[in-house]
Protein backbone atom coordinates (compact mmCIF):
# COMPACT_ATOMS: atom_id res chain seq x y z
CA UNK A 1 0.00 0.00 0.00
CA UNK A 2 2.13 2.30 -1.63
CA UNK A 3 1.71 6.69 -2.06
CA UNK A 4 0.06 5.92 -5.42
CA UNK A 5 -2.37 2.83 -3.50
CA UNK A 6 -3.78 5.69 -0.92
CA UNK A 7 -3.91 8.56 -4.05
CA UNK A 8 -5.78 6.01 -6.36
CA UNK A 9 -7.47 5.10 -2.99
CA UNK A 10 -8.68 8.94 -2.60
CA UNK A 11 -9.24 9.57 -6.17
CA UNK A 12 -12.24 7.20 -6.09
CA UNK A 13 -14.32 8.97 -4.25
CA UNK A 14 -15.19 12.72 -3.98
CA UNK A 15 -14.68 11.94 0.00
CA UNK A 16 -13.28 8.64 1.08
CA UNK A 17 -13.78 9.81 5.19
CA UNK A 18 -16.40 11.67 6.62
CA UNK A 19 -16.12 15.39 8.07
CA UNK A 20 -16.03 14.43 11.45
CA UNK A 21 -13.03 13.87 13.96
CA UNK A 22 -12.56 10.48 15.41
CA UNK A 23 -14.90 9.84 18.05
CA UNK A 24 -11.98 9.23 20.59
CA UNK A 25 -10.10 12.36 19.43
CA UNK A 26 -13.15 14.12 21.05
CA UNK A 27 -13.43 12.47 23.80
CA UNK A 28 -9.44 12.16 24.81
CA UNK A 29 -8.59 16.07 23.92
CA UNK A 30 -11.71 17.87 24.81
CA UNK A 31 -10.08 18.88 27.65
CA UNK A 32 -6.47 19.28 27.13
CA UNK A 33 -5.37 22.95 26.74
CA UNK A 34 -4.49 23.43 23.23
CA UNK A 35 -0.69 24.03 22.50
CA UNK A 36 0.69 22.21 19.58
CA UNK A 37 -0.15 18.89 17.78
CA UNK A 38 1.22 16.40 15.53
CA UNK A 39 -1.46 14.39 13.45
CA UNK A 40 -0.34 11.44 12.14
CA UNK A 41 -1.97 9.58 8.71
CA UNK A 42 -4.60 12.90 8.61
CA UNK A 43 -6.37 11.51 6.01
CA UNK A 44 -8.25 14.50 4.59
CA UNK A 45 -8.25 16.57 7.85
CA UNK A 46 -10.83 15.92 9.84
CA UNK A 47 -9.04 15.56 13.41
CA UNK A 48 -6.71 18.34 12.02
CA UNK A 49 -9.47 20.56 11.20
CA UNK A 50 -11.47 19.98 14.93
CA UNK A 51 -8.01 20.34 16.55
CA UNK A 52 -7.31 23.42 14.91
CA UNK A 53 -10.86 24.95 15.50
CA UNK A 54 -9.75 24.47 19.20
CA UNK A 55 -6.93 26.39 18.57
CA UNK A 56 -4.39 24.22 18.18
CA UNK A 57 -1.42 24.51 16.38
CA UNK A 58 -1.22 21.72 14.09
CA UNK A 59 0.95 19.64 11.85
CA UNK A 60 -0.98 17.39 9.52
CA UNK A 61 1.44 14.75 8.06
CA UNK A 62 0.13 11.63 5.34
CA UNK A 63 1.67 9.21 2.68
CA UNK A 64 -1.53 11.24 -0.08
CA UNK A 65 -0.98 14.22 -2.17
CA UNK A 66 -4.50 13.78 -2.46
CA UNK A 67 -5.96 13.98 0.65
CA UNK A 68 -3.44 16.43 2.26
CA UNK A 69 -4.88 18.89 -0.81
CA UNK A 70 -8.39 18.13 0.08
CA UNK A 71 -7.67 18.72 3.57
CA UNK A 72 -5.96 21.93 2.85
CA UNK A 73 -8.94 23.29 0.67
CA UNK A 74 -11.42 22.56 3.34
CA UNK A 75 -9.89 24.32 5.97
CA UNK A 76 -8.71 27.21 3.85
CA UNK A 77 -12.79 27.32 3.12
CA UNK A 78 -13.21 27.19 6.88
CA UNK A 79 -11.68 30.71 7.43
CA UNK A 80 -7.48 32.05 7.85
CA UNK A 81 -8.13 31.47 12.01
CA UNK A 82 -7.72 27.96 10.64
CA UNK A 83 -5.91 27.63 7.84
CA UNK A 84 -3.48 28.90 9.48
CA UNK A 85 -2.88 27.02 12.81
CA UNK A 86 -2.26 24.35 10.12
CA UNK A 87 0.61 22.67 8.51
CA UNK A 88 0.32 19.81 6.06
CA UNK A 89 3.13 17.48 5.53
CA UNK A 90 3.59 14.86 2.69
CA UNK A 91 5.93 12.20 4.32
CA UNK A 92 6.22 8.80 4.13
CA UNK A 93 5.57 7.57 7.95
CA UNK A 94 7.45 4.34 7.74
CA UNK A 95 10.81 6.86 7.30
CA UNK A 96 9.43 10.12 9.20
CA UNK A 97 11.67 11.10 12.12
CA UNK A 98 9.16 13.76 13.84
CA UNK A 99 11.40 16.34 15.85
CA UNK A 100 11.68 15.31 19.37
CA UNK A 101 10.40 16.28 22.43
CA UNK A 102 8.21 18.78 20.50
CA UNK A 103 4.68 18.36 20.49
CA UNK A 104 2.02 18.71 22.97
CA UNK A 105 -0.20 16.22 21.51
CA UNK A 106 0.46 13.93 19.11
CA UNK A 107 -2.20 11.64 17.57
CA UNK A 108 -2.38 8.39 15.10
CA UNK A 109 -5.61 7.37 14.47
CA UNK A 110 -6.17 3.63 13.06
CA UNK A 111 -2.72 3.62 11.26
CA UNK A 112 -2.22 -0.38 10.81
CA UNK A 113 1.11 -1.32 9.76
CA UNK A 114 2.78 -4.55 10.07
CA UNK A 115 4.26 -4.90 13.65
CA UNK A 116 8.16 -4.18 13.11
CA UNK A 117 6.88 -1.05 11.25
CA UNK A 118 4.43 0.35 13.06
CA UNK A 119 6.60 -0.30 16.38
CA UNK A 120 9.12 1.93 15.03
CA UNK A 121 6.47 4.57 14.56
CA UNK A 122 5.05 4.63 17.60
CA UNK A 123 8.56 4.93 19.26
CA UNK A 124 9.27 7.99 16.91
CA UNK A 125 5.80 9.76 17.92
CA UNK A 126 7.14 8.82 21.57
CA UNK A 127 9.90 10.40 21.36
CA UNK A 128 8.31 13.46 19.85
CA UNK A 129 6.19 14.11 22.80
CA UNK A 130 7.05 17.13 24.80
CA UNK A 131 7.78 16.53 28.58
CA UNK A 132 3.81 16.88 29.93
CA UNK A 133 2.53 16.42 26.74
CA UNK A 134 0.65 12.94 25.05
CA UNK A 135 0.83 10.60 23.05
CA UNK A 136 -2.73 9.01 22.33
CA UNK A 137 -3.10 5.84 19.90
CA UNK A 138 -6.43 4.44 18.66
CA UNK A 139 -6.78 1.52 16.17
CA UNK A 140 -9.16 -1.65 15.10
CA UNK A 141 -8.63 -4.50 18.33
CA UNK A 142 -7.75 -7.59 17.36
CA UNK A 143 -11.36 -8.84 18.26
CA UNK A 144 -12.82 -6.75 15.51
CA UNK A 145 -11.19 -10.35 13.59
CA UNK A 146 -14.30 -12.33 14.99
CA UNK A 147 -16.80 -10.11 13.90
CA UNK A 148 -18.01 -9.35 9.94
CA UNK A 149 -16.87 -6.11 9.65
CA UNK A 150 -13.59 -5.29 7.29
CA UNK A 151 -10.62 -5.89 8.61
CA UNK A 152 -7.25 -6.07 7.45
CA UNK A 153 -6.48 -9.64 7.59
CA UNK A 154 -2.84 -10.12 7.70
CA UNK A 155 -1.23 -11.19 11.06
CA UNK A 156 0.00 -8.53 13.27
CA UNK A 157 -1.63 -5.42 11.91
CA UNK A 158 -4.16 -5.23 14.75
CA UNK A 159 -3.09 -4.35 18.26
CA UNK A 160 -3.96 -3.96 21.89
CA UNK A 161 -3.59 -0.79 24.29
CA UNK A 162 -0.88 -2.94 26.54
CA UNK A 163 0.57 -4.20 22.61
CA UNK A 164 1.45 -0.34 22.41
CA UNK A 165 1.97 0.47 26.10
CA UNK A 166 4.93 -2.40 26.19
CA UNK A 167 6.98 0.25 23.90
CA UNK A 168 6.96 3.01 26.65
CA UNK A 169 9.66 3.57 29.08
CA UNK A 170 7.22 3.15 32.35
CA UNK A 171 9.62 5.59 34.19
CA UNK A 172 8.98 8.68 31.29
CA UNK A 173 5.08 7.57 30.88
CA UNK A 174 2.19 7.43 32.87
CA UNK A 175 -0.69 5.70 31.29
CA UNK A 176 -4.00 7.97 31.34
CA UNK A 177 -5.99 5.36 29.16
CA UNK A 178 -5.63 1.87 28.46
CA UNK A 179 -8.64 0.30 27.25
CA UNK A 180 -10.82 -1.48 24.82
CA UNK A 181 -14.17 0.43 23.70
CA UNK A 182 -17.43 -0.81 22.02
CA UNK A 183 -18.93 0.95 19.53
CA UNK A 184 -21.23 0.08 16.46
CA UNK A 185 -20.77 0.16 12.65
CA UNK A 186 -21.88 -1.42 9.66
CA UNK A 187 -20.70 -4.36 7.81
CA UNK A 188 -20.40 -4.92 4.03
CA UNK A 189 -23.74 -6.41 4.06
CA UNK A 190 -25.71 -3.64 5.68
CA UNK A 191 -25.88 -5.52 9.15
CA UNK A 192 -25.03 -3.28 12.60
CA UNK A 193 -22.03 -4.85 14.23
CA UNK A 194 -20.18 -4.16 17.24
CA UNK A 195 -17.00 -3.39 17.06
CA UNK A 196 -14.03 -2.63 19.77
CA UNK A 197 -11.37 0.21 19.36
CA UNK A 198 -8.02 0.26 21.33
CA UNK A 199 -7.41 3.34 23.02
CA UNK A 200 -3.94 4.08 24.30
CA UNK A 201 -3.28 7.67 26.11
CA UNK A 202 -0.25 8.64 27.74
CA UNK A 203 1.36 11.31 29.55
CA UNK A 204 5.28 12.08 29.05
CA UNK A 205 6.30 13.14 32.35
CA UNK A 206 7.60 16.76 33.09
Amino acid sequence: MDEEFWNERYRSSSALWSANPNSELVREASDLVPGSALDIGCGEGADTIWLAERGWRVTAVDFSTVALERGAARAHSLGAEVADRIEWRHENLTAWVPPEATYDLVSAQFMHLPRAERESLFSRLAASVAPGGHLLIVGHHPSDLQTTARRPSLPGLLYTASDVAAGLDPLAWKIVVSASRERTTTDPGGRTVNINDTVLRARRQA
